[in-house]
C-alpha cells in the first residue's frame, strides 16, 4: 500500500494505492473531485474505474461533498458509518446543513482559496454500511473504528500493516496545537473516542487538518484538557453570543 497526501480545497485528501485498487479514505469535498481525477489518471496513470472504494467519516462539506460525484465518475462504491437516519434530518438538518457549507467557505477564505461551488446533497444513499471494527470490502486490511462525538456517524479507519489511522476530524491543528473539532454533539462519546485511538498505540495517526502527527504524550494531555463537558453545537454558540450581546447592552 502506497497512501498519497493531496492538498484538498480546505482539508488534506489521502488516497490509498493498492495493485488491485484506490481506496480514497474520505469524500472530500465537491471542490476537490476535478483534482483527484486528475491525479489518478495523470500522476498514478490509471483509470478511474481503479477507484473502488470512497469512505465518507461523516456528513460535513470537506468529507462528504465530492462522494457521488466521484461514484458517478468512476462507478466506484460509497461507505459511511451504520447509523439509522440522516444527519442532517428534519427542518434543523437543513439548517445545520447551510451553516456547516457556510462555515467550509468560510474556513476556504481565511486559506486563500478561491471561491469554489461545494454545495452536496445533505442525504447520501450509500452502498455499503460499516460495522464497528468491519473491515472495509475490498480492502480488507483497512479496518473501520467508530469514532463518535464530532456528529453521530464518525469514522476513523485503522490500517493494520502500518499500525497507522486515518481519524478524520477527531482533532484539528489550530496554531500548532491539536485540539478537539467544532462542533461536537456527544462529548462522552468524543471522549471515549479519543480513549479508543490512544489505545490502539498507533505508529501515527494522519488527520485530514493537520497532517501526519505522533500521538505524544503531550498531544494526548492538551487534546483531553480541551475536551468538552457539554455539547458544543452551531445552535448552542449562537445563543451564547446573543447572551453576550444582551449582557453588553444591559451591563
Amino acid at each position: 500500500m502506497k497512501l498519497h497526501q493531496l492538498d484538498g480545497y480546505i482539508q488534506s485528501i489521502y488516497l490509498a494505492e493498492h495493485h488491485h485498487g484506490l481506496l480514497l479514505l474520505d469524500g472530500c469535498s465537491r471542490a476537490d473531485v476535478d483534482k483527484v481525477c486528475k491525479f489518478i489518471t495523470e500522476e498514478l496513470n490509471r483509470s478511474l474505474n481503479d477507484l473502488k472504494l470512497v469512505v465518507v467519516t461523516h456528513m460535513h462539506p470537506d468529507h462528504a461533498g465530492g462522494a457521488v460525484k466521484l461514484r458517478e465518475l468512476s462507478g466506484c462504491q460509497i461507505a459511511i458509518a451504520n447509523v439509522p437516519g440522516d444527519w442532517y434530518q428534519g427542518v434543523d438538518g437543513v439548517l445545520m446543513h447551510w451553516s456547516d457549507l457556510l462555515l467550509a467557505k468560510w474556513v476556504a477564505k481565511r486559506k486563500g482559496q478561491p471561491a469554489k461551488n461545494i454545495w452536496y446533497n445533505r442525504t447520501l444513499k450509500a452502498d455499503v454500511m460499516l460495522s464497528d471494527e468491519e473491515p472495509l470490502p475490498g480492502f480488507t486490511e483497512w479496518k473501520a473504528l467508530f469514532t463518535q462525538g464530532h456528529t453521530d456517524r464518525d469514522l476513523s479507519l485503522y490500517h493494520a500493516p502500518t499500525h497507522r489511522v486515518y481519524v478524520a476530524d477527531l482533532m484539528v491543528t489550530v496554531k500548532g496545537r491539536y485540539i478537539p473539532p467544532f462542533p461536537i454533539f456527544y462529548p462522552n462519546r468524543y471522549k471515549a473516542s479519543v480513549d479508543k485511538i490512544v489505545q490502539l498505540k498507533p505508529r501515527s495517526v494522519w488527520l485530514a487538518h493537520g497532517g501526519e502527527i505522533e500521538l505524544t504524550e503531550e498531544v494526548i494531555a492538551h487534546l483531553r484538557a480541551r475536551s468538552p463537558n457539554r455539547p458544543i453545537t452551531h445552535w448552542r454558540s449562537v445563543k451564547a453570543k446573543v447572551r453576550r450581546a444582551i449582557f453588553k447592552k444591559t451591563a
